[in-house]
Protein backbone atom coordinates (compact mmCIF):
# COMPACT_ATOMS: atom_id res chain seq x y z
CA UNK A 1 0.00 0.00 0.00
CA UNK A 2 1.28 3.51 -0.81
CA UNK A 3 2.32 5.62 2.14
CA UNK A 4 -0.09 8.32 3.28
CA UNK A 5 0.67 11.83 2.02
CA UNK A 6 2.49 13.81 4.70
CA UNK A 7 3.57 17.37 3.95
CA UNK A 8 7.24 17.77 4.88
CA UNK A 9 8.12 20.61 7.26
CA UNK A 10 10.10 23.67 6.25
CA UNK A 11 13.69 22.71 5.51
CA UNK A 12 16.07 23.89 8.26
CA UNK A 13 19.20 25.79 7.23
CA UNK A 14 22.17 23.49 6.67
CA UNK A 15 20.06 20.34 6.16
CA UNK A 16 20.09 18.37 2.91
CA UNK A 17 16.70 17.18 1.68
CA UNK A 18 16.63 14.18 -0.67
CA UNK A 19 13.52 13.14 -2.60
CA UNK A 20 13.33 10.37 -5.22
CA UNK A 21 10.82 11.61 -7.81
CA UNK A 22 10.97 8.42 -9.89
CA UNK A 23 12.79 5.10 -10.16
CA UNK A 24 11.59 3.50 -6.91
CA UNK A 25 9.18 0.61 -7.27
CA UNK A 26 9.69 0.68 -11.05
CA UNK A 27 12.33 0.20 -13.75
CA UNK A 28 12.52 3.66 -15.28
CA UNK A 29 11.63 7.32 -14.63
CA UNK A 30 14.82 7.73 -12.62
CA UNK A 31 14.98 11.19 -11.05
CA UNK A 32 16.07 12.45 -7.61
CA UNK A 33 16.13 15.98 -6.21
CA UNK A 34 18.55 17.34 -3.61
CA UNK A 35 17.88 20.59 -1.75
CA UNK A 36 19.91 22.65 0.69
CA UNK A 37 19.77 26.34 1.63
CA UNK A 38 17.07 27.09 -0.94
CA UNK A 39 18.88 25.54 -3.93
CA UNK A 40 17.98 22.38 -5.85
CA UNK A 41 20.11 19.84 -7.71
CA UNK A 42 18.51 17.17 -9.89
CA UNK A 43 20.18 13.84 -10.69
CA UNK A 44 18.79 12.10 -13.82
CA UNK A 45 15.50 12.71 -15.57
CA UNK A 46 14.32 9.59 -17.36
CA UNK A 47 11.22 8.00 -18.80
CA UNK A 48 9.27 4.84 -18.06
CA UNK A 49 7.88 2.84 -20.96
CA UNK A 50 4.18 1.97 -20.82
CA UNK A 51 2.79 -1.47 -20.11
CA UNK A 52 -0.17 -3.22 -21.73
CA UNK A 53 -2.64 -1.78 -19.22
CA UNK A 54 -1.73 1.75 -20.39
CA UNK A 55 -3.04 1.65 -23.99
CA UNK A 56 -2.13 4.49 -26.32
CA UNK A 57 0.54 5.93 -24.01
CA UNK A 58 3.91 6.68 -25.63
CA UNK A 59 6.01 7.53 -22.55
CA UNK A 60 5.58 8.06 -18.81
CA UNK A 61 7.43 10.99 -17.25
CA UNK A 62 8.45 11.80 -13.68
CA UNK A 63 5.89 13.94 -11.89
CA UNK A 64 7.65 17.31 -11.79
CA UNK A 65 4.90 19.07 -9.83
CA UNK A 66 6.96 19.18 -6.57
CA UNK A 67 9.57 21.41 -8.27
CA UNK A 68 7.44 23.10 -10.94
CA UNK A 69 7.13 26.33 -8.95
CA UNK A 70 10.80 26.29 -7.94
CA UNK A 71 12.60 25.89 -11.24
CA UNK A 72 14.55 29.12 -10.71
CA UNK A 73 16.14 27.46 -7.66
CA UNK A 74 17.56 24.58 -9.73
CA UNK A 75 21.34 24.98 -10.08
CA UNK A 76 21.85 22.01 -12.39
CA UNK A 77 20.79 18.65 -13.76
CA UNK A 78 23.37 15.84 -13.48
CA UNK A 79 22.96 12.91 -15.89
CA UNK A 80 24.73 9.71 -14.85
CA UNK A 81 24.54 8.00 -18.27
CA UNK A 82 22.75 8.02 -21.61
CA UNK A 83 19.99 5.43 -21.28
CA UNK A 84 16.40 6.56 -21.90
CA UNK A 85 15.32 5.74 -18.35
CA UNK A 86 17.81 8.39 -17.17
CA UNK A 87 17.73 11.06 -19.92
CA UNK A 88 14.45 10.53 -21.79
CA UNK A 89 12.44 13.14 -19.86
CA UNK A 90 15.06 15.92 -20.10
CA UNK A 91 13.23 17.67 -22.99
CA UNK A 92 10.06 17.83 -20.92
CA UNK A 93 11.91 19.35 -17.96
CA UNK A 94 13.64 21.89 -20.18
CA UNK A 95 10.33 22.89 -21.71
CA UNK A 96 9.57 24.30 -18.26
CA UNK A 97 12.92 26.11 -18.01
CA UNK A 98 15.27 25.82 -20.96
CA UNK A 99 18.45 27.21 -19.34
CA UNK A 100 18.87 24.62 -16.57
CA UNK A 101 22.57 23.63 -16.84
CA UNK A 102 23.03 19.98 -17.84
CA UNK A 103 26.13 18.17 -16.58
CA UNK A 104 27.30 14.80 -17.86
CA UNK A 105 29.95 12.86 -19.75
CA UNK A 106 30.66 13.36 -23.45
CA UNK A 107 28.52 10.53 -24.80
CA UNK A 108 25.70 11.18 -22.32
CA UNK A 109 25.45 14.83 -23.32
CA UNK A 110 25.73 14.04 -27.04
CA UNK A 111 22.78 11.63 -26.84
CA UNK A 112 20.80 14.12 -24.74
CA UNK A 113 21.55 17.07 -27.03
CA UNK A 114 20.42 15.07 -30.09
CA UNK A 115 17.14 14.40 -28.31
CA UNK A 116 16.78 18.07 -27.34
CA UNK A 117 17.45 19.13 -30.92
CA UNK A 118 14.33 17.25 -31.99
CA UNK A 119 12.42 19.35 -29.45
CA UNK A 120 14.16 22.53 -30.72
CA UNK A 121 15.85 23.16 -27.39
CA UNK A 122 19.49 24.27 -27.23
CA UNK A 123 20.76 23.46 -23.75
CA UNK A 124 23.44 24.94 -21.52
CA UNK A 125 25.70 21.94 -20.99
CA UNK A 126 28.93 21.13 -19.19
CA UNK A 127 30.95 18.06 -20.16
CA UNK A 128 32.70 16.32 -17.26
CA UNK A 129 34.94 13.29 -16.94
CA UNK A 130 35.78 10.92 -14.10
CA UNK A 131 37.90 12.56 -11.40
CA UNK A 132 36.54 16.01 -12.18
CA UNK A 133 35.14 18.30 -9.47
CA UNK A 134 32.53 20.98 -10.05
CA UNK A 135 30.76 23.38 -7.69
CA UNK A 136 27.12 24.26 -8.34
CA UNK A 137 25.82 26.65 -5.69
CA UNK A 138 26.00 24.85 -2.33
CA UNK A 139 26.79 21.49 -4.00
CA UNK A 140 30.35 20.24 -4.48
CA UNK A 141 30.25 17.45 -7.07
CA UNK A 142 32.83 14.78 -7.79
CA UNK A 143 32.37 12.46 -10.77
CA UNK A 144 33.51 8.83 -10.55
CA UNK A 145 33.84 6.27 -13.36
CA UNK A 146 31.44 3.34 -13.19
CA UNK A 147 30.98 0.47 -15.60
CA UNK A 148 27.58 -0.09 -17.22
CA UNK A 149 26.08 -1.36 -20.48
CA UNK A 150 26.72 2.01 -22.09
CA UNK A 151 30.10 3.81 -22.19
CA UNK A 152 30.91 6.89 -20.14
CA UNK A 153 28.65 6.18 -17.14
CA UNK A 154 29.40 8.20 -14.00
CA UNK A 155 28.55 8.01 -10.32
CA UNK A 156 28.34 11.36 -8.55
CA UNK A 157 29.42 12.26 -5.02
CA UNK A 158 27.43 15.23 -3.73
CA UNK A 159 29.14 17.07 -0.90
CA UNK A 160 27.34 19.69 1.16
CA UNK A 161 27.68 21.16 4.64
CA UNK A 162 25.05 18.61 5.74
CA UNK A 163 27.08 15.61 4.61
CA UNK A 164 28.19 13.54 1.62
CA UNK A 165 25.90 11.55 -0.65
CA UNK A 166 27.09 9.04 -3.25
CA UNK A 167 24.67 8.23 -6.09
CA UNK A 168 25.89 5.34 -8.24
CA UNK A 169 23.53 5.70 -11.17
CA UNK A 170 23.26 2.34 -12.94
CA UNK A 171 26.46 0.34 -12.62
CA UNK A 172 28.17 -3.03 -12.39
CA UNK A 173 31.72 -4.19 -11.67
CA UNK A 174 32.79 -5.91 -14.89
CA UNK A 175 36.52 -6.53 -14.42
CA UNK A 176 37.20 -6.99 -18.16
CA UNK A 177 34.92 -4.42 -19.83
CA UNK A 178 34.96 -3.96 -23.59
CA UNK A 179 36.18 -0.36 -23.28
CA UNK A 180 38.67 -1.10 -20.47
CA UNK A 181 36.90 1.35 -18.15
CA UNK A 182 36.17 -0.29 -14.79
CA UNK A 183 34.18 0.95 -11.82
CA UNK A 184 36.61 3.10 -9.80
CA UNK A 185 36.59 1.32 -6.45
CA UNK A 186 39.69 3.29 -5.48
CA UNK A 187 37.65 6.49 -5.46
CA UNK A 188 34.91 4.69 -3.53
CA UNK A 189 37.51 3.74 -0.89
CA UNK A 190 38.83 7.31 -0.76
CA UNK A 191 35.29 8.60 -0.16
CA UNK A 192 34.91 6.02 2.60
CA UNK A 193 37.91 7.51 4.38
CA UNK A 194 36.13 10.87 4.69
CA UNK A 195 32.73 9.27 5.27
CA UNK A 196 29.67 8.58 3.09
CA UNK A 197 26.58 9.75 4.95
CA UNK A 198 24.02 8.46 2.44
CA UNK A 199 24.46 5.87 -0.32
CA UNK A 200 21.96 5.88 -3.21
CA UNK A 201 22.65 2.55 -4.89
CA UNK A 202 21.36 0.71 -7.97
CA UNK A 203 19.06 -2.16 -6.92
CA UNK A 204 18.09 -3.71 -10.28
CA UNK A 205 20.02 -6.96 -9.77
CA UNK A 206 20.13 -6.99 -5.96
CA UNK A 207 18.09 -10.23 -5.89
CA UNK A 208 20.51 -11.99 -8.28
CA UNK A 209 23.21 -13.93 -6.36
CA UNK A 210 26.88 -13.80 -7.24
CA UNK A 211 28.38 -11.58 -9.93
CA UNK A 212 27.12 -10.30 -13.25
CA UNK A 213 28.85 -12.24 -16.09
CA UNK A 214 31.47 -10.49 -18.21
CA UNK A 215 30.26 -8.45 -21.16
CA UNK A 216 32.96 -9.90 -23.37
CA UNK A 217 31.52 -13.40 -22.92
CA UNK A 218 28.72 -12.41 -25.31
CA UNK A 219 30.94 -11.75 -28.33
CA UNK A 220 31.92 -15.38 -29.09
CA UNK A 221 28.29 -16.51 -28.74
CA UNK A 222 27.06 -13.87 -31.19
CA UNK A 223 29.84 -14.79 -33.59
CA UNK A 224 28.90 -18.48 -33.39
CA UNK A 225 25.17 -17.86 -33.89
CA UNK A 226 25.82 -15.62 -36.90
CA UNK A 227 28.29 -18.16 -38.37
CA UNK A 228 25.61 -20.88 -38.31
CA UNK A 229 22.80 -18.68 -39.67
CA UNK A 230 21.85 -19.82 -43.21
CA UNK A 231 20.10 -16.58 -44.24
CA UNK A 232 19.52 -13.12 -42.83
CA UNK A 233 20.32 -12.26 -39.22
CA UNK A 234 18.27 -9.69 -37.31
CA UNK A 235 19.62 -8.54 -33.92
CA UNK A 236 17.38 -6.50 -31.61
CA UNK A 237 18.77 -4.48 -28.72
CA UNK A 238 18.36 -1.18 -26.93
CA UNK A 239 19.13 1.70 -29.25
CA UNK A 240 21.76 3.06 -26.84
CA UNK A 241 23.55 -0.23 -26.07
CA UNK A 242 26.85 0.75 -27.71
CA UNK A 243 28.73 -2.29 -26.35
CA UNK A 244 26.21 -4.75 -27.80
CA UNK A 245 26.22 -3.03 -31.20
CA UNK A 246 30.02 -3.13 -31.14
CA UNK A 247 29.92 -6.87 -30.58
CA UNK A 248 27.43 -7.33 -33.43
CA UNK A 249 29.62 -5.29 -35.78
CA UNK A 250 32.67 -7.36 -34.84
CA UNK A 251 30.79 -10.68 -35.14
CA UNK A 252 29.36 -9.70 -38.54
CA UNK A 253 32.78 -8.59 -39.78
CA UNK A 254 34.31 -11.90 -38.65
CA UNK A 255 31.70 -13.75 -40.71
CA UNK A 256 31.99 -11.60 -43.83
CA UNK A 257 28.63 -9.90 -43.34
CA UNK A 258 27.53 -6.29 -43.67
CA UNK A 259 25.40 -4.52 -41.05
CA UNK A 260 22.43 -2.20 -41.61
CA UNK A 261 21.02 -0.18 -38.71
CA UNK A 262 17.22 -0.09 -38.39
CA UNK A 263 15.17 2.35 -36.33
CA UNK A 264 15.57 6.10 -36.08
CA UNK A 265 16.93 6.05 -32.53
CA UNK A 266 19.39 3.24 -33.32
CA UNK A 267 20.77 5.10 -36.33
CA UNK A 268 20.98 8.40 -34.45
CA UNK A 269 22.66 6.98 -31.35
CA UNK A 270 25.19 4.82 -33.15
CA UNK A 271 26.11 7.66 -35.52
CA UNK A 272 26.87 9.82 -32.47
CA UNK A 273 28.80 7.01 -30.76
CA UNK A 274 30.91 6.41 -33.87
CA UNK A 275 31.63 10.13 -34.38
CA UNK A 276 32.84 10.42 -30.77
CA UNK A 277 34.96 7.28 -30.95
CA UNK A 278 32.91 5.13 -28.58
CA UNK A 279 31.89 2.79 -31.43
CA UNK A 280 34.64 1.35 -33.64
CA UNK A 281 33.19 0.46 -37.01
CA UNK A 282 35.27 -2.01 -39.08
CA UNK A 283 35.92 -0.73 -42.59
CA UNK A 284 33.15 -1.49 -45.02
CA UNK A 285 30.85 -3.20 -42.53
CA UNK A 286 28.07 -0.63 -42.21
CA UNK A 287 25.70 -0.28 -45.15
CA UNK A 288 22.66 1.91 -45.70
CA UNK A 289 19.42 0.04 -45.06
CA UNK A 290 18.04 0.90 -48.51
CA UNK A 291 21.03 -0.75 -50.20
CA UNK A 292 21.00 -3.83 -47.96
CA UNK A 293 18.26 -5.53 -49.98
CA UNK A 294 20.70 -5.90 -52.86
CA UNK A 295 23.06 -8.02 -50.73
CA UNK A 296 22.67 -11.83 -50.58
CA UNK A 297 20.70 -13.00 -47.52
CA UNK A 298 23.69 -14.85 -46.05
CA UNK A 299 25.81 -11.69 -46.08
CA UNK A 300 23.65 -9.24 -44.12
CA UNK A 301 22.90 -8.50 -40.45
CA UNK A 302 20.16 -6.06 -39.48
CA UNK A 303 20.64 -4.28 -36.14
CA UNK A 304 17.23 -3.10 -34.93
CA UNK A 305 15.22 -1.73 -32.05
CA UNK A 306 12.25 -3.50 -30.45
CA UNK A 307 13.84 -5.97 -28.03
CA UNK A 308 11.14 -5.17 -25.43
CA UNK A 309 8.20 -5.99 -27.70
CA UNK A 310 7.26 -2.33 -28.17
CA UNK A 311 4.33 -2.39 -30.65
CA UNK A 312 5.64 0.38 -32.93
CA UNK A 313 9.30 -0.66 -32.86
CA UNK A 314 10.97 -2.34 -35.83
CA UNK A 315 10.97 -5.93 -34.52
CA UNK A 316 7.26 -5.94 -33.62
CA UNK A 317 6.39 -4.54 -37.03
CA UNK A 318 8.46 -7.32 -38.65
CA UNK A 319 6.61 -9.95 -36.61
CA UNK A 320 3.31 -8.43 -37.77
CA UNK A 321 4.49 -8.30 -41.42
CA UNK A 322 4.16 -4.53 -41.22
CA UNK A 323 7.74 -3.80 -42.28
CA UNK A 324 9.67 -3.95 -45.54
CA UNK A 325 11.74 -6.79 -44.04
CA UNK A 326 9.53 -9.85 -43.61
CA UNK A 327 11.20 -12.63 -41.57
CA UNK A 328 10.78 -16.17 -42.87
CA UNK A 329 12.23 -19.67 -43.04
CA UNK A 330 15.97 -19.71 -42.45
CA UNK A 331 16.19 -16.24 -40.91
CA UNK A 332 17.75 -15.89 -37.45
CA UNK A 333 16.50 -13.32 -34.96
CA UNK A 334 18.61 -12.56 -31.87
CA UNK A 335 17.10 -10.70 -28.90
CA UNK A 336 20.30 -9.36 -27.34
CA UNK A 337 18.83 -7.67 -24.28
CA UNK A 338 17.25 -8.37 -20.93
CA UNK A 339 13.50 -8.42 -20.29
CA UNK A 340 12.43 -5.34 -18.40
CA UNK A 341 9.86 -6.42 -15.77
CA UNK A 342 6.35 -5.91 -17.14
CA UNK A 343 7.38 -6.45 -20.77
CA UNK A 344 7.47 -10.26 -20.69
CA UNK A 345 4.08 -10.80 -22.40
CA UNK A 346 4.86 -8.34 -25.19
CA UNK A 347 8.31 -9.89 -25.76
CA UNK A 348 6.99 -13.45 -25.94
CA UNK A 349 4.21 -12.34 -28.27
CA UNK A 350 6.89 -11.05 -30.68
CA UNK A 351 8.93 -14.24 -30.24
CA UNK A 352 5.85 -16.34 -31.05
CA UNK A 353 5.04 -14.20 -34.08
CA UNK A 354 8.57 -14.51 -35.47
CA UNK A 355 8.66 -18.26 -34.78
CA UNK A 356 5.34 -18.72 -36.56
CA UNK A 357 6.86 -17.04 -39.62
CA UNK A 358 9.62 -19.65 -39.60
CA UNK A 359 12.46 -17.65 -38.04
CA UNK A 360 14.88 -19.15 -35.53
CA UNK A 361 14.63 -16.90 -32.47
CA UNK A 362 17.65 -16.80 -30.16
CA UNK A 363 17.18 -15.05 -26.81
CA UNK A 364 18.56 -14.96 -23.28
CA UNK A 365 16.44 -17.96 -22.34
CA UNK A 366 18.12 -20.32 -24.84
CA UNK A 367 21.57 -18.79 -25.46
CA UNK A 368 24.02 -16.47 -23.73
CA UNK A 369 23.32 -13.48 -25.96
CA UNK A 370 22.96 -10.88 -23.20
CA UNK A 371 24.41 -10.01 -19.81
CA UNK A 372 23.00 -7.41 -17.49
CA UNK A 373 24.42 -3.94 -17.00
CA UNK A 374 23.64 -3.96 -13.28
CA UNK A 375 25.58 -5.15 -10.24
CA UNK A 376 24.44 -8.44 -8.74
CA UNK A 377 24.39 -9.16 -5.00
CA UNK A 378 28.08 -10.09 -4.77
CA UNK A 379 29.16 -6.81 -6.33
CA UNK A 380 26.86 -4.79 -4.10
CA UNK A 381 28.32 -6.49 -1.02
CA UNK A 382 31.79 -5.39 -2.14
CA UNK A 383 30.56 -1.80 -2.43
CA UNK A 384 28.97 -1.81 1.02
CA UNK A 385 32.13 -3.21 2.60
CA UNK A 386 34.35 -0.69 0.82
CA UNK A 387 32.18 2.38 1.41
CA UNK A 388 30.81 1.57 4.87
CA UNK A 389 28.02 4.15 4.41
CA UNK A 390 26.20 5.45 7.47
CA UNK A 391 22.82 5.35 5.69
CA UNK A 392 21.52 3.58 2.58
CA UNK A 393 18.69 4.43 0.20
CA UNK A 394 18.23 1.62 -2.39
CA UNK A 395 17.06 3.12 -5.70
CA UNK A 396 16.49 2.05 -9.31
CA UNK A 397 14.31 -1.04 -9.02
CA UNK A 398 10.96 -2.59 -8.26
CA UNK A 399 9.97 -3.14 -4.65
CA UNK A 400 11.44 -6.65 -4.42
CA UNK A 401 14.77 -5.29 -5.69
CA UNK A 402 14.79 -2.51 -3.08
CA UNK A 403 14.05 -5.02 -0.30
CA UNK A 404 16.82 -7.36 -1.50
CA UNK A 405 19.28 -4.46 -1.63
CA UNK A 406 18.34 -3.35 1.88
CA UNK A 407 18.96 -6.89 3.15
CA UNK A 408 22.46 -6.84 1.63
CA UNK A 409 23.13 -3.62 3.50
CA UNK A 410 21.95 -5.23 6.76
CA UNK A 411 24.15 -8.26 6.12
CA UNK A 412 27.24 -6.01 5.97
CA UNK A 413 26.44 -4.43 9.33
CA UNK A 414 24.44 -1.34 8.38
CA UNK A 415 21.65 -1.02 10.98
CA UNK A 416 18.09 -1.56 9.75
CA UNK A 417 17.06 1.85 11.04
CA UNK A 418 19.70 3.40 8.74
CA UNK A 419 18.41 1.61 5.63
CA UNK A 420 15.42 3.26 3.94
CA UNK A 421 13.15 1.30 1.62
CA UNK A 422 11.28 4.27 0.24
CA UNK A 423 8.97 5.06 -2.64
CA UNK A 424 8.66 7.90 -5.10
CA UNK A 425 7.92 11.09 -3.19
CA UNK A 426 9.45 9.98 0.13
CA UNK A 427 11.24 12.97 1.68
CA UNK A 428 14.45 12.34 3.64
CA UNK A 429 16.49 14.93 5.53
CA UNK A 430 20.22 14.48 6.17
CA UNK A 431 22.22 16.34 8.81
CA UNK A 432 25.28 15.40 10.85
CA UNK A 433 25.27 11.83 9.52
CA UNK A 434 21.65 11.20 10.52
CA UNK A 435 18.79 10.63 8.06
CA UNK A 436 15.11 11.06 8.96
CA UNK A 437 12.02 10.44 6.85
CA UNK A 438 10.08 13.70 7.21
CA UNK A 439 7.32 13.50 4.62
CA UNK A 440 5.63 11.80 1.70
CA UNK A 441 4.71 13.83 -1.37
CA UNK A 442 1.92 12.61 -3.65
CA UNK A 443 3.67 11.52 -6.86
CA UNK A 444 1.64 10.54 -9.91
CA UNK A 445 2.18 9.38 -13.46
CA UNK A 446 2.53 11.94 -16.25
CA UNK A 447 1.57 10.39 -19.57
CA UNK A 448 2.82 11.44 -22.99
CA UNK A 449 0.14 10.58 -25.54
CA UNK A 450 1.00 11.88 -29.00
CA UNK A 451 1.38 15.63 -28.74
CA UNK A 452 -0.25 15.85 -25.30
CA UNK A 453 1.69 15.76 -22.03
CA UNK A 454 -0.08 15.21 -18.74
CA UNK A 455 -3.60 15.53 -20.14
CA UNK A 456 -4.36 11.80 -20.10
CA UNK A 457 -5.42 10.56 -16.66
CA UNK A 458 -5.69 7.13 -15.06
CA UNK A 459 -9.45 7.45 -15.53
CA UNK A 460 -8.93 7.93 -19.28
CA UNK A 461 -6.75 4.83 -19.40
CA UNK A 462 -9.42 2.87 -17.53
CA UNK A 463 -11.94 3.94 -20.18
CA UNK A 464 -9.54 2.82 -22.91
CA UNK A 465 -9.09 -0.57 -21.26
CA UNK A 466 -12.84 -1.03 -20.97
CA UNK A 467 -13.28 -0.07 -24.63
CA UNK A 468 -10.54 -2.47 -25.67
CA UNK A 469 -11.56 -5.40 -23.47
CA UNK A 470 -15.31 -5.08 -22.89
CA UNK A 471 -16.67 -3.04 -25.79
CA UNK A 472 -18.92 -0.01 -26.18
CA UNK A 473 -22.71 0.34 -26.22
CA UNK A 474 -24.61 3.53 -27.06
CA UNK A 475 -28.35 3.96 -26.47
CA UNK A 476 -30.44 6.83 -27.86
CA UNK A 477 -34.01 7.23 -26.60
CA UNK A 478 -36.55 10.00 -27.25
CA UNK A 479 -39.21 10.20 -24.49
CA UNK A 480 -42.29 12.26 -23.89
CA UNK A 481 -41.41 14.53 -20.97
CA UNK A 482 -44.71 14.24 -19.12
CA UNK A 483 -45.43 10.52 -19.36
CA UNK A 484 -41.99 8.98 -19.92
CA UNK A 485 -43.44 7.13 -22.90
CA UNK A 486 -40.79 6.22 -25.46
CA UNK A 487 -41.46 8.14 -28.66
CA UNK A 488 -38.42 6.94 -30.63
CA UNK A 489 -36.02 4.10 -29.89
CA UNK A 490 -34.34 2.78 -27.93
CA UNK A 491 -31.79 2.83 -30.73
CA UNK A 492 -28.83 0.70 -29.63
CA UNK A 493 -25.43 0.41 -31.30
CA UNK A 494 -22.38 -1.51 -30.10
CA UNK A 495 -18.71 -1.81 -30.98
CA UNK A 496 -16.51 -4.67 -29.83
CA UNK A 497 -19.44 -6.32 -28.03
CA UNK A 498 -21.52 -8.37 -30.45
CA UNK A 499 -21.57 -8.72 -34.21
CA UNK A 500 -25.36 -8.40 -34.46
CA UNK A 501 -27.23 -5.58 -32.71
CA UNK A 502 -30.31 -7.86 -32.70
CA UNK A 503 -29.03 -9.28 -29.39
CA UNK A 504 -30.39 -6.09 -27.78
CA UNK A 505 -34.02 -6.86 -28.74
CA UNK A 506 -34.49 -8.45 -25.32
CA UNK A 507 -33.42 -5.36 -23.38
CA UNK A 508 -35.42 -2.74 -25.30
CA UNK A 509 -38.71 -3.49 -23.44
CA UNK A 510 -36.79 -3.34 -20.14
CA UNK A 511 -35.51 0.16 -21.00
CA UNK A 512 -39.02 1.37 -21.89
CA UNK A 513 -40.49 -0.04 -18.69
CA UNK A 514 -37.74 1.45 -16.52
CA UNK A 515 -38.17 4.92 -18.04
CA UNK A 516 -41.96 4.83 -17.65
CA UNK A 517 -41.58 3.78 -14.00
CA UNK A 518 -38.99 6.50 -13.31
CA UNK A 519 -41.15 9.27 -14.79
CA UNK A 520 -44.17 7.88 -12.89
CA UNK A 521 -42.11 8.30 -9.70
CA UNK A 522 -41.50 11.96 -10.49
CA UNK A 523 -38.06 11.70 -12.15
CA UNK A 524 -37.76 14.43 -14.78
CA UNK A 525 -34.05 15.32 -14.86
CA UNK A 526 -32.45 14.26 -18.14
CA UNK A 527 -29.22 13.11 -16.47
CA UNK A 528 -31.18 10.99 -13.97
CA UNK A 529 -33.14 9.34 -16.79
CA UNK A 530 -29.88 8.56 -18.57
CA UNK A 531 -28.63 6.88 -15.42
CA UNK A 532 -31.81 4.76 -15.36
CA UNK A 533 -31.00 3.59 -18.90
CA UNK A 534 -27.33 2.96 -18.00
CA UNK A 535 -28.25 0.84 -14.95
CA UNK A 536 -30.90 -1.14 -16.83
CA UNK A 537 -28.62 -2.00 -19.74
CA UNK A 538 -25.62 -2.61 -17.47
CA UNK A 539 -27.56 -5.03 -15.27
CA UNK A 540 -28.87 -6.93 -18.30
CA UNK A 541 -25.46 -7.15 -19.99
CA UNK A 542 -23.79 -8.33 -16.78
CA UNK A 543 -26.44 -10.98 -16.07
CA UNK A 544 -26.63 -12.20 -19.66
CA UNK A 545 -23.01 -11.94 -20.82
CA UNK A 546 -20.88 -11.43 -17.68
CA UNK A 547 -19.30 -8.34 -19.25
CA UNK A 548 -18.96 -4.69 -18.28
CA UNK A 549 -18.79 -2.60 -21.46
CA UNK A 550 -18.74 1.18 -21.57
CA UNK A 551 -22.38 2.28 -21.75
CA UNK A 552 -23.21 5.75 -23.09
CA UNK A 553 -26.94 6.59 -22.91
CA UNK A 554 -28.58 9.68 -24.42
CA UNK A 555 -32.15 10.53 -23.39
CA UNK A 556 -33.86 13.30 -25.39
CA UNK A 557 -37.11 14.80 -24.15
CA UNK A 558 -39.83 15.65 -26.67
Amino acid sequence: MPNAVIDPPALPQGTLRVMPVGGLGEIGRNMTTFEIDGKLLIVDCGVLFPEEYQPGVDLILPDMSPIKDRLDDVVGLVLTHGHEDHIGAVPYLLRLRSDIPIIGSGLTLALTEAKLKEHRIKPYSLTVTEGQHEKLGPFDLEFIAVNHSIPDALAVAIKTEAGTVLATGDFKMDQLPLDGRITDLGSFARLADTGVDLFLVDSTNADVPGFTPLERSIGPVLEQVIAKAPRRVIVASFSSHVHRVQQVLDAAHANGRRVALLGRSMLRNMTIAAELGYLRVPDGVLIDYKKAKDIPDDQIVYMSTGSQGEPMAVLSRMANLDHAIEPGEGDTVILASSQIPGNESAIYRVIDGLTKLGANVVHKGNAKVHVSGHAAAGELLYCYNILKPKNVLPVHGEYRHLIANAKLAHDTGIPEENTFVAENGTVLDLRDGKVDVVGQVDIGFVYVDGATVGEITDSDLKDRRILGEEGFISIIVVVESQTGRVVTGPEIHARGFAEDDAVFDKVRPKIEAALTEAVGNGVRDQHALQQVVRRTVGRWVNNSYRRRPMIVPLVIEA
